[in-house]
Order: structure tokens, then C-alpha cells, then sequence
């Protein structure tokens, strides 16, 4: 054989095997990628380390005695840490904010007329917290702009401890919508993991979403609220943000979307031609495009820092551990007293593990609605979700919920008089018609009565009439309809009821 043949031979082998390499150590490498891609999805423009620093500072280094008082665009200036007196209100609070800020204001108009000469030691502090070509017009702006921002910290902490008993419900979800897990730390920045927080313009919940949002993935009425359920506001929050990213396809987008709404993120993407979320923090100036909103996504990526290196901020934390509960998904509408007796559990122990179920539930006015979920400590029942239906009695099964029950406001009544003459307390019918001033009502205006009407047992044959009832409501709540029902009955007039009258709901001879 040529020997010259054979070198070839050789090198070509040497050259094969090496390019048999490259794509080996590629497609070793490229999971790791594609991992590291996924998991990291959070783009985190420079631009934007400054304001994230600041929200790590806020949730790690100073508790809700204290606040920053600084610059809202350039959160890297913080003029002082002030400190809130313990037991301090709301009112205290804006006193102290306002007279700190006061001052500063004073200092920073003093520097935008140009002064620089004979300064004294504040006023050379609090220059010097801005780049050396700051301009006057700057520090004047400036002036506008100042900042008062309670540490969160303390609320962090404890938020840490709180999430260990829904996080591995959140990642579930986050997983099942295609969400990326590390927003499962989205709560930190919403409620602290609190299921009962709520803000000043209504939000609620762990992940505090507002009624309109709310009401488009759950129930949200004056008998079930299901944004104070961790789980089925958490399920709803995976939803969510699985439609902002179909919507905007980039995760700093849609998360912003979470506080600002999709519109309102496709306006500013519209208006500067960008989907760079450090352009729009810097440059968007829409409306509602506030404080809150800009900061949003930072936030985010601060609370995602802290979260994840929680030891190294405050040390060990022990996690609160998943609860054990029996979910019952109720068949029919029930009392929630017959679920518990049920289960043989006390209702005391029931409501703590249902924040859901509003007041008119566990009062009786009202039933847990058909398909809605009870949660029962494991610990306190040995019953099984089966077996706990299977003993709720049939007469305890209605085909609809007890219906609300209204006053037309007439000329002259007043809301503590429509009060007394149902005897219920004003605040009450303030709650339950969401009313704000107790003076604020008006001719015609149908107000809702914190009790019920009819509530007929599912499959029930006759119904004992009660005072207060209507022909109308009975034949709706029976199933029936009232032409049906005057038949049945032998009525010839829709009002001619009485207290005490027994009407059949179905023919006499089924009862057979």
C-alpha cells in the first residue's frame, strides 16, 4: 500500500474523529444551555442594578420601623434612613414623611438656583449623592420627585417562614401553565405571603388580585371570594401569567403586565417601538404608568435575590410545611354546618382552612356553591373526601342557593331605618352593598339583605311556605316554573299564598 496513502489515512482519521468530538461536547453542553435558559428567563439589563439593589436593600436591610427617603427615578439616592416610631399610625407616618421631605425639598431647590459656594455639611451630603455634572434643572426636578419607602424586611422574614406552606402548590401550577418557577417568588413583592393582605385600591390575597382580573379565572361575590384562597389564587395567578406571555412573548413584559395589564404594556411597547424593559422603565411616561408599575419587575428580581439567599440575609428560617387537607368538592349546595358535621369536625376548625367562604357561609345564611372546594384538616377528621359526602344527608343537598334578598330605598327612608326595620345593624347593609358613606344612598336604589330566602332541599316533593315568601322565588328555587307550580297547587292567583301552606313541588303520585 503507498505509504502516502496510509498517512492520509491517518489524518483523515485524526480529523473524523475530532469533528465526531465537537458535536459530542455540543450536545452535552446544549442541555445545560437550554436548562440554564429556562430556568433563567428574567433578563437584567445593568440599567436596571441600581434599582434592584435598592429593593434588596428593602427587603433585606431595614424593617418596617424604618423607610428611605429618596429619589423615585434614581432609586440609587437615598437621602436618609428615617426612623418610624413604634405604634406610629398612618397619619404619624405622613407627618414624619412630610417634614423630613420638607427639608430636603428646601436643600435641593437651594442647589438647583446654583448654589455651591458656602454650602454647609447637608447640603454638600446631599449633593454629592449626584453625579458632579448634575445640572440645575436636575436637582429642581428633583425637589418633586422625593420618595418615602417603609422598609419591608421584617415582613419578608416572616413572609419566607409562610411561604413554605404553598410554594410547592405555586410551582405545581407554574410548571402545569408553562411559567417559569422562579416566579414563585411573585408573592414576596404582592402580600408577603400573606392570604390576607389587601390594599388600598382592593386588591387581595396572597397574590392581590384586583375584583376586575380576579373575576376573570374565579368566583368573587359577597358569598365566595376565592382571591383569600392561597390555592385557587395561585392557580388563577399561573393562568395569568401564562396569558401575558402568549401575549407578549418576553417574561419581563408580562410580569410588568401583572401589575400594569397586557394593554397597558402593549401601549408602551407601541409608543416606543421597544420590548427592552429597561427602556421603558427609563423612557415610558403613560399615565398609569406609575411608581408601582415601573417598579414592578425590578422588585421582582430583588425579591427573587433574597429569596434565594434568605440564609445570608437573615439566617436560617424555618419553613411553615405544607397542610394536610381532605378536599371535599361539594356535590350540591350545602350548609357548610352539614359538611362539618359530616366530617365530624367543629365549624371552627373549618373556617381557618376556608378563607374563601365569606361571612353569610358560616353564618347559614348562605351555602358553599356547588363545585366549590372545603378543605378539612386530615388531622381532625379519619374520614376521606368519599366518605365525607357520602354522609351529608340528602335534605341537606339544595339545587340552588338561597337567594339574596333586596330593599328598594323609598323617599324618606335612611339607611339606619331600613337597618332597624330588618333588624340588622347599618353596617351590615354598608358591607354588603359595598357603601362607603352611610348617607350616600338614593331613591330606587335596590339594596342587598344580609339574609336569605327560600332554600328548597334538592329533590324535595313539597315546601312549607314562610313568611316573607313569593310564588315566584319558591317555583325558581324548586326548579319549576311558576305556571308548573300554580298547577301542581291548584292556585289561580300568584299572591294568594299563606304562612304555613304546604305546595307541592312535583305530582302527589311520585311520591309512591
Amino acid at each position: 500500500m503507498d505509504s502516502t496513502y496510509v498517512l492520509n489515512s491517518r489524518t483523515i482519521r485524526v480529523f473524523i474523529t475530532r469533528l465526531l468530538v465537537i458535536p459530542a461536547i455540543c450536545l452535552v453542553l446544549a442541555p445545560v444551555v437550554a436548562t440554564a435558559r429556562a430556568a433563567e428567563p428574567f433578563a437584567r439589563p445593568a440599567e436596571l442594578e441600581p434599582d434592584i439593589q435598592f429593593w434588596r436593600q428593602v427587603f433585606s436591610q431595614i424593617d418596617s420601623d424604618q423607610a428611605f427617603l429618596h429619589d423615585s427615578r434614581h432609586l440609587d439616592v437615598i437621602y436618609e434612613t428615617v426612623r418610624i416610631p413604634p405604634g406610629a399610625s398612618s397619619k404619624d407616618r405622613r407627618r414624619i414623611a412630610d417634614k423630613v421631605r420638607d427639608r430636603y425639598k428646601a436643600t435641593l431647590k437651594l442647589l438647583a438656583r446654583g448654589e455651591r459656594e458656602n454650602l454647609d455639611a447637608e447640603q454638600r451630603r446631599v449633593l454629592a449623592l449626584w453625579p458632579a455634572d448634575v445640572s440645575n434643572e436636575e436637582l429642581k426636578e428633583a425637589a418633586k420627585r422625593i420618595r418615602f419607602q417603609q422598609g419591608l424586611a421584617d415582613n419578608f422574614r416572616a413572609g419566607i417562614a409562610r411561604s413554605g406552606a404553598w410554594q410547592p402548590f405555586i410551582k405545581e401550577q407554574l410548571r402545569e401553565h408553562g411559567v417559569p418557577l422562579g416566579l414563585a417568588a411573585l408573592p414576596h413583592v404582592e402580600s408577603s405571603f400573606n392570604p390576607k393582605a389587601r390594599s388600598h385600591v382592593g386588591a387581595a390575597g396572597l397574590w392581590q388580585f384586583t375584583r376586575p382580573t380576579g373575576r376573570r379565572f374565579m368566583q368573587i361575590d359577597h358569598v365566595v371570594d376565592e382571591r383569600r384562597d392561597p390555592f385557587r389564587s395561585s392557580e388563577s395567578a399561573a393562568k395569568l401569567l401564562a396569558y401575558n406571555y402568549s401575549v407578549l412573548e418576553s417574561w419581563p413584559l408580562a410580569i410588568t403586565a401583572y401589575n400594569h395589564g397586557v394593554t397597558g404594556m402593549r401601549r408602551a411597547v407601541k409608543k416606543l417601538d421597544t420590548e427592552d424593559i429597561a427602556r421603558i422603565n427609563r423612557e415610558y411616561d403613560g399615565r398609569s404608568f406609575g411608581f408601582a408599575s415601573r417598579n414592578f419587575y425590578v422588585a421582582f428580581l430583588a425579591a427573587l435575590d433574597v429569596e434565594r439567599d434568605a440564609e445570608k440575609y437573615f439566617g436560617a428560617i424555618e419553613k411553615d410545611a405544607p397542610g394536610a387537607d381532605i378536599v371535599v368538592e361539594v356535590p350540591r349546595y350545602v350548609p357548610v354546618r352539614a359538611v362539618a358535621e359530616a366530617a365530624g369536625v367543629k365549624l371552627s376548625e373549618l373556617e381557618p382552612h376556608n378563607p374563601a367562604l365569606l361571612q353569610p357561609v358560616w353564618d347559614g345564611t348562605k351555602h358553599v356553591p356547588r363545585g366549590k372546594f372545603v378543605r378539612i384538616p386530615a388531622a381532625a377528621t379519619d374520614l376521606s373526601a368519599a366518605e365525607i359526602i357520602a354522609a351529608i344527608p340528602s335534605k341537606q343537598r339544595f339545587a340552588s342557593q338561597t337567594p339574596d334578598e333586596f330593599h328598594k330605598v323609598r323617599r324618606g327612608e335612611s339607611l339606619s331605618v331600613i337597618a332597624q326595620r330588618y333588624k340588622v345593624s347599618v353596617r351590615e347593609l354598608m358591607a354588603l352593598n359595598k357603601l362607603r358613606n352611610r348617607h350616600h344612598i338614593r331613591i330606587g336604589q335596590r339594596l342587598r339583605l344580609p339574609f336569605s330566602g327560600v332554600s328548597i332541599p334538592e329533590g324535595a316533593a313539597m315546601y312549607t311556605v314562610r313568611s316573607g315568601d313569593s310564588l315566584s322565588v319558591i317555583a325558581r328555587d324548586a326548579g319549576i316554573s311558576q305556571r308548573r307550580l300554580m298547577e301542581l297547587n291548584g292556585l289561580k292567583n300568584r299572591h294568594r299564598i299563606y304562612v304555613g301552606q304546604k305546595l307541592y313541588l312535583r305530582p302527589p303520585e311520585d311520591d309512591a
